[in-house]
Protein backbone atom coordinates (compact mmCIF):
# COMPACT_ATOMS: atom_id res chain seq x y z
CA UNK A 1 0.00 0.00 0.00
CA UNK A 2 1.24 3.57 -0.96
CA UNK A 3 1.71 6.20 1.93
CA UNK A 4 0.32 9.46 0.83
CA UNK A 5 2.14 12.69 1.35
CA UNK A 6 -0.82 15.81 1.17
CA UNK A 7 1.40 18.82 0.03
CA UNK A 8 -1.80 21.07 1.28
CA UNK A 9 -5.33 20.78 2.00
CA UNK A 10 -6.64 23.71 0.54
CA UNK A 11 -7.10 24.79 -2.76
CA UNK A 12 -5.37 27.64 -5.09
CA UNK A 13 -7.92 29.71 -6.71
CA UNK A 14 -6.71 32.06 -9.01
CA UNK A 15 -8.10 35.14 -12.05
CA UNK A 16 -7.20 35.05 -15.13
CA UNK A 17 -8.40 37.70 -18.05
CA UNK A 18 -10.67 35.53 -20.33
CA UNK A 19 -11.63 38.75 -22.75
CA UNK A 20 -11.90 41.86 -22.48
CA UNK A 21 -15.06 42.74 -20.24
CA UNK A 22 -14.86 39.55 -18.09
CA UNK A 23 -12.83 37.44 -15.30
CA UNK A 24 -13.64 33.90 -14.75
CA UNK A 25 -11.91 31.98 -11.30
CA UNK A 26 -10.71 28.17 -11.73
CA UNK A 27 -9.16 26.18 -9.25
CA UNK A 28 -5.89 25.21 -9.78
CA UNK A 29 -5.56 22.20 -7.77
CA UNK A 30 -2.47 20.94 -5.81
CA UNK A 31 -1.64 17.58 -6.62
CA UNK A 32 -0.69 14.72 -4.48
CA UNK A 33 2.75 12.69 -4.14
CA UNK A 34 2.15 9.47 -3.48
CA UNK A 35 5.03 7.65 -2.01
CA UNK A 36 5.32 4.16 -2.14
CA UNK A 37 5.87 2.09 0.63
CA UNK A 38 9.05 0.22 0.02
CA UNK A 39 10.91 3.84 -1.00
CA UNK A 40 12.92 5.77 1.09
CA UNK A 41 11.86 9.30 1.98
CA UNK A 42 11.88 12.21 -0.25
CA UNK A 43 15.45 14.25 -0.35
CA UNK A 44 14.25 17.27 -2.42
CA UNK A 45 12.38 19.96 -0.30
CA UNK A 46 9.41 20.53 -2.43
CA UNK A 47 7.22 22.65 -0.29
CA UNK A 48 8.06 25.96 -1.76
CA UNK A 49 6.98 24.53 -5.23
CA UNK A 50 4.28 21.96 -4.49
CA UNK A 51 2.96 20.58 -7.84
CA UNK A 52 -0.58 21.50 -8.98
CA UNK A 53 -2.45 20.78 -11.72
CA UNK A 54 -2.01 23.87 -14.00
CA UNK A 55 1.77 23.86 -13.26
CA UNK A 56 2.25 20.15 -13.95
CA UNK A 57 0.47 20.29 -17.47
CA UNK A 58 2.62 23.99 -18.08
CA UNK A 59 6.00 21.77 -17.34
CA UNK A 60 4.95 19.03 -19.50
CA UNK A 61 4.23 21.20 -22.57
CA UNK A 62 7.67 22.88 -21.56
CA UNK A 63 9.09 19.23 -21.69
CA UNK A 64 8.37 18.59 -24.74
CA UNK A 65 9.10 22.34 -26.56
CA UNK A 66 12.11 22.48 -29.02
CA UNK A 67 11.85 26.46 -28.04
CA UNK A 68 13.95 26.19 -24.75
CA UNK A 69 16.75 25.20 -27.25
CA UNK A 70 19.16 27.96 -30.00
CA UNK A 71 17.41 27.63 -33.16
CA UNK A 72 14.47 25.47 -31.87
CA UNK A 73 15.48 21.60 -32.57
CA UNK A 74 16.19 20.24 -29.19
CA UNK A 75 13.51 19.92 -26.41
CA UNK A 76 13.94 18.03 -23.13
CA UNK A 77 12.28 15.18 -24.70
CA UNK A 78 14.72 15.08 -27.26
CA UNK A 79 17.23 13.07 -25.37
CA UNK A 80 14.70 11.71 -22.88
CA UNK A 81 11.92 9.79 -24.30
CA UNK A 82 9.27 7.71 -22.37
CA UNK A 83 9.27 4.68 -23.69
CA UNK A 84 12.75 4.44 -23.24
CA UNK A 85 12.41 5.33 -19.60
CA UNK A 86 13.19 9.35 -20.42
CA UNK A 87 16.60 8.01 -22.14
CA UNK A 88 18.33 8.39 -25.27
CA UNK A 89 17.78 4.44 -26.06
CA UNK A 90 20.48 3.92 -28.52
CA UNK A 91 23.04 6.81 -28.45
CA UNK A 92 26.13 6.09 -26.51
CA UNK A 93 26.33 10.03 -26.38
CA UNK A 94 23.06 12.31 -26.71
CA UNK A 95 22.94 14.75 -29.55
CA UNK A 96 22.14 18.23 -29.12
CA UNK A 97 21.95 21.39 -31.11
CA UNK A 98 23.28 21.28 -34.80
CA UNK A 99 23.56 17.38 -34.61
CA UNK A 100 26.31 17.83 -32.42
CA UNK A 101 27.43 14.77 -29.71
CA UNK A 102 27.96 15.37 -26.30
CA UNK A 103 30.63 13.02 -24.03
CA UNK A 104 28.08 11.34 -21.66
CA UNK A 105 24.50 9.36 -22.11
CA UNK A 106 21.83 10.48 -21.25
CA UNK A 107 20.40 9.06 -17.54
CA UNK A 108 17.05 8.24 -16.77
CA UNK A 109 14.42 10.76 -15.53
CA UNK A 110 12.39 9.22 -13.20
CA UNK A 111 11.82 9.35 -9.11
CA UNK A 112 13.64 12.46 -9.29
CA UNK A 113 12.66 13.67 -6.04
CA UNK A 114 14.14 10.74 -4.23
CA UNK A 115 17.85 11.86 -5.22
CA UNK A 116 20.12 14.63 -3.51
CA UNK A 117 22.11 15.19 -6.96
CA UNK A 118 21.90 14.78 -10.75
CA UNK A 119 23.97 14.41 -13.89
CA UNK A 120 26.88 11.89 -13.72
CA UNK A 121 29.14 14.08 -12.02
CA UNK A 122 26.27 16.15 -9.75
CA UNK A 123 26.57 18.73 -11.19
CA UNK A 124 22.90 20.41 -9.76
CA UNK A 125 21.91 19.64 -6.34
CA UNK A 126 17.90 21.25 -7.02
CA UNK A 127 15.34 19.40 -8.88
CA UNK A 128 14.14 23.03 -9.87
CA UNK A 129 18.11 24.34 -10.81
CA UNK A 130 19.05 21.29 -12.57
CA UNK A 131 17.34 21.95 -16.07
CA UNK A 132 19.56 25.42 -16.51
CA UNK A 133 22.81 22.40 -17.40
CA UNK A 134 20.93 21.29 -20.25
CA UNK A 135 19.91 24.77 -21.22
CA UNK A 136 23.53 26.76 -21.52
CA UNK A 137 25.06 23.42 -22.23
CA UNK A 138 26.66 24.96 -25.95
CA UNK A 139 26.52 21.16 -27.22
CA UNK A 140 22.96 20.24 -26.04
CA UNK A 141 20.50 23.04 -26.45
CA UNK A 142 22.98 26.31 -26.34
CA UNK A 143 20.73 28.98 -25.25
CA UNK A 144 20.08 31.07 -22.48
CA UNK A 145 17.00 31.76 -19.92
CA UNK A 146 16.18 34.99 -21.01
CA UNK A 147 15.61 34.05 -24.26
CA UNK A 148 13.45 31.75 -23.76
CA UNK A 149 11.18 34.15 -22.03
CA UNK A 150 10.98 36.31 -24.50
CA UNK A 151 10.33 33.98 -26.71
CA UNK A 152 7.45 32.47 -24.81
CA UNK A 153 6.33 35.72 -24.00
CA UNK A 154 5.27 36.09 -27.67
CA UNK A 155 3.33 32.91 -27.13
CA UNK A 156 -0.18 33.92 -26.19
CA UNK A 157 -0.75 30.45 -24.78
CA UNK A 158 2.01 30.36 -22.95
CA UNK A 159 1.00 33.72 -21.17
CA UNK A 160 -2.11 31.88 -20.36
CA UNK A 161 -0.93 28.76 -19.02
CA UNK A 162 2.10 31.10 -16.80
CA UNK A 163 -1.04 33.02 -15.46
CA UNK A 164 -2.82 30.00 -14.47
CA UNK A 165 -0.14 27.97 -13.07
CA UNK A 166 1.64 30.89 -11.13
CA UNK A 167 -0.45 34.01 -11.28
CA UNK A 168 1.99 35.85 -12.95
CA UNK A 169 3.55 36.56 -15.74
CA UNK A 170 6.40 34.51 -17.83
CA UNK A 171 9.88 34.19 -15.73
CA UNK A 172 12.63 31.74 -15.88
CA UNK A 173 11.98 31.28 -12.17
CA UNK A 174 8.20 29.62 -12.98
CA UNK A 175 9.32 28.07 -15.85
CA UNK A 176 11.68 26.22 -13.62
CA UNK A 177 9.32 25.79 -11.46
CA UNK A 178 6.71 24.13 -13.94
CA UNK A 179 9.66 21.65 -15.21
CA UNK A 180 10.60 20.73 -11.62
CA UNK A 181 6.55 19.90 -10.92
CA UNK A 182 6.73 17.86 -13.44
CA UNK A 183 9.59 16.19 -12.78
CA UNK A 184 8.76 15.86 -9.21
CA UNK A 185 5.27 13.46 -10.36
CA UNK A 186 7.28 11.18 -12.64
CA UNK A 187 7.58 8.11 -10.06
CA UNK A 188 8.02 4.74 -11.39
CA UNK A 189 6.97 2.44 -9.19
CA UNK A 190 5.26 -0.25 -10.36
CA UNK A 191 7.41 -2.69 -11.57
CA UNK A 192 6.97 -6.46 -11.28
CA UNK A 193 9.23 -6.31 -8.31
CA UNK A 194 7.88 -3.97 -6.55
CA UNK A 195 4.44 -5.37 -6.63
CA UNK A 196 6.26 -8.61 -5.25
CA UNK A 197 8.02 -6.38 -2.66
CA UNK A 198 4.42 -5.37 -1.11
CA UNK A 199 3.05 -8.30 -1.84
CA UNK A 200 0.56 -7.02 -4.45
CA UNK A 201 -1.27 -8.99 -7.13
CA UNK A 202 0.81 -9.91 -10.17
CA UNK A 203 4.13 -9.69 -8.14
CA UNK A 204 5.30 -13.47 -8.36
CA UNK A 205 8.81 -13.99 -9.25
CA UNK A 206 10.00 -16.93 -11.08
CA UNK A 207 12.73 -19.25 -9.35
CA UNK A 208 15.66 -17.40 -11.94
CA UNK A 209 14.22 -14.51 -10.90
CA UNK A 210 14.37 -15.31 -7.19
CA UNK A 211 18.16 -16.37 -7.16
CA UNK A 212 18.99 -13.23 -9.20
CA UNK A 213 17.64 -11.18 -6.43
CA UNK A 214 19.53 -12.99 -4.03
CA UNK A 215 22.83 -12.77 -5.80
CA UNK A 216 22.07 -8.94 -6.51
CA UNK A 217 21.50 -8.52 -2.84
CA UNK A 218 24.65 -10.16 -2.31
CA UNK A 219 27.00 -8.45 -4.86
CA UNK A 220 25.81 -5.45 -6.20
CA UNK A 221 23.20 -3.65 -3.56
CA UNK A 222 25.81 -1.68 -1.41
CA UNK A 223 26.05 0.59 -4.69
CA UNK A 224 22.51 0.14 -5.87
CA UNK A 225 20.80 0.38 -2.59
CA UNK A 226 17.30 0.14 -1.48
CA UNK A 227 14.58 -0.17 -3.89
CA UNK A 228 15.31 2.88 -5.79
CA UNK A 229 18.61 0.78 -6.93
CA UNK A 230 20.95 3.89 -6.13
CA UNK A 231 22.97 4.67 -3.29
CA UNK A 232 23.01 8.17 -5.21
CA UNK A 233 26.96 8.37 -3.87
CA UNK A 234 29.64 9.06 -6.62
CA UNK A 235 32.12 6.26 -7.50
CA UNK A 236 35.07 4.88 -9.63
CA UNK A 237 33.86 1.34 -10.46
CA UNK A 238 36.82 0.48 -12.29
CA UNK A 239 35.91 1.61 -15.91
CA UNK A 240 38.86 2.58 -17.77
CA UNK A 241 38.81 6.17 -18.88
CA UNK A 242 37.84 6.72 -22.49
CA UNK A 243 41.27 8.16 -23.66
CA UNK A 244 39.15 10.43 -26.31
CA UNK A 245 37.22 11.70 -23.82
CA UNK A 246 39.37 12.55 -20.63
CA UNK A 247 35.96 13.05 -18.35
CA UNK A 248 37.11 12.99 -14.56
CA UNK A 249 33.69 12.73 -13.16
CA UNK A 250 32.81 13.97 -9.89
CA UNK A 251 36.14 15.79 -10.14
CA UNK A 252 35.06 18.41 -12.94
CA UNK A 253 32.11 19.50 -9.97
CA UNK A 254 34.81 19.48 -6.73
CA UNK A 255 38.13 19.87 -7.97
CA UNK A 256 38.95 17.14 -6.02
CA UNK A 257 41.84 14.41 -6.83
CA UNK A 258 40.12 12.16 -4.46
CA UNK A 259 36.84 12.30 -6.84
CA UNK A 260 38.47 11.62 -9.93
CA UNK A 261 36.55 9.13 -12.46
CA UNK A 262 34.03 9.01 -10.01
CA UNK A 263 30.72 9.06 -11.41
CA UNK A 264 26.73 8.73 -10.24
CA UNK A 265 25.31 5.63 -9.39
CA UNK A 266 22.91 5.11 -11.49
CA UNK A 267 19.39 3.80 -10.51
CA UNK A 268 18.61 0.55 -12.23
CA UNK A 269 14.67 1.42 -12.76
CA UNK A 270 13.45 -0.07 -16.30
CA UNK A 271 17.52 -0.69 -16.68
CA UNK A 272 16.18 -3.18 -19.32
CA UNK A 273 14.81 -0.01 -21.79
CA UNK A 274 17.53 2.21 -21.17
CA UNK A 275 20.64 0.84 -23.33
CA UNK A 276 23.57 1.33 -24.02
CA UNK A 277 25.04 1.36 -20.34
CA UNK A 278 27.91 3.07 -18.24
CA UNK A 279 28.54 7.33 -17.99
CA UNK A 280 30.07 7.43 -21.93
CA UNK A 281 27.36 4.52 -23.25
CA UNK A 282 30.35 1.80 -24.09
CA UNK A 283 28.52 -1.34 -23.47
CA UNK A 284 25.01 -1.94 -25.09
CA UNK A 285 24.22 -5.30 -23.28
CA UNK A 286 23.51 -5.82 -19.60
CA UNK A 287 25.98 -8.78 -20.14
CA UNK A 288 28.37 -6.92 -20.66
CA UNK A 289 28.03 -4.77 -18.51
CA UNK A 290 28.15 -7.94 -15.97
CA UNK A 291 30.92 -9.18 -18.10
CA UNK A 292 32.95 -6.25 -17.36
CA UNK A 293 32.42 -6.37 -13.72
CA UNK A 294 33.42 -10.16 -13.49
CA UNK A 295 36.55 -9.77 -15.57
CA UNK A 296 37.45 -5.56 -16.51
CA UNK A 297 37.19 -3.82 -13.54
CA UNK A 298 40.74 -1.83 -13.62
CA UNK A 299 43.00 -0.39 -10.29
CA UNK A 300 43.22 3.13 -9.44
CA UNK A 301 43.80 5.25 -6.63
CA UNK A 302 39.99 6.01 -6.77
CA UNK A 303 38.89 2.55 -7.12
CA UNK A 304 35.81 1.95 -4.87
CA UNK A 305 36.81 0.04 -2.37
CA UNK A 306 34.09 -2.62 -2.79
CA UNK A 307 35.61 -3.45 -6.35
CA UNK A 308 39.15 -4.55 -4.81
CA UNK A 309 38.92 -7.10 -2.14
CA UNK A 310 42.67 -7.60 -1.03
CA UNK A 311 43.87 -7.40 -3.96
CA UNK A 312 41.06 -9.05 -6.23
CA UNK A 313 39.70 -6.77 -8.49
CA UNK A 314 35.52 -6.87 -9.35
CA UNK A 315 32.82 -9.13 -8.53
CA UNK A 316 33.17 -12.82 -8.91
CA UNK A 317 30.26 -14.07 -10.88
CA UNK A 318 29.46 -17.27 -12.87
CA UNK A 319 27.46 -17.64 -15.52
CA UNK A 320 24.70 -18.94 -14.11
CA UNK A 321 24.75 -15.61 -11.28
CA UNK A 322 24.79 -13.26 -14.99
CA UNK A 323 21.80 -15.00 -16.24
CA UNK A 324 20.04 -14.97 -12.70
CA UNK A 325 20.56 -11.10 -12.18
CA UNK A 326 19.73 -10.06 -15.99
CA UNK A 327 16.57 -12.47 -15.33
CA UNK A 328 15.80 -10.28 -12.34
CA UNK A 329 17.01 -6.89 -13.42
CA UNK A 330 14.53 -7.31 -16.03
CA UNK A 331 11.71 -7.32 -13.79
CA UNK A 332 12.66 -3.41 -12.32
CA UNK A 333 10.58 -2.76 -16.16
CA UNK A 334 7.30 -0.46 -15.01
CA UNK A 335 5.26 -0.48 -17.95
CA UNK A 336 2.54 1.71 -15.89
CA UNK A 337 5.16 4.42 -15.77
CA UNK A 338 6.64 3.67 -19.31
CA UNK A 339 2.80 4.52 -21.11
CA UNK A 340 1.68 6.35 -18.35
CA UNK A 341 -0.41 8.85 -20.25
CA UNK A 342 0.13 11.62 -18.18
CA UNK A 343 3.50 12.06 -19.72
CA UNK A 344 2.58 12.16 -23.06
CA UNK A 345 3.20 14.86 -25.07
CA UNK A 346 0.26 17.54 -25.50
CA UNK A 347 -0.47 20.23 -27.77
Amino acid sequence: MKKIIFLLLISVFYSCQKDDDSEYTEINELLTVNIPSNFPDVVQDIANNPPTKKGFELGRKLFYDGRLSRDGTVSCSFCHEQADAFTHHGHDFSHGIDNLAGTRNAPAVQNMVFQSEYFYDGASNSIEMLSINPIHNPVEMDENLANIVEKLKRDPEYVKLFNQAFEGQITSGNMLKALAQFMTMMISSNSRYDKYARNEAGGSLNSQELQGLNVFQNKCSTCHATDLFTDNSFRNNGLPPNPNLNDLGRETVTGFASDRHKFKVPSLRNVALTAPYMHDGRFGSLASVLNFYSNGVQNSETLDSHLNQNGVLGISLSQEEKDAIIAFLKTLTDDEYINNPLFYFRT
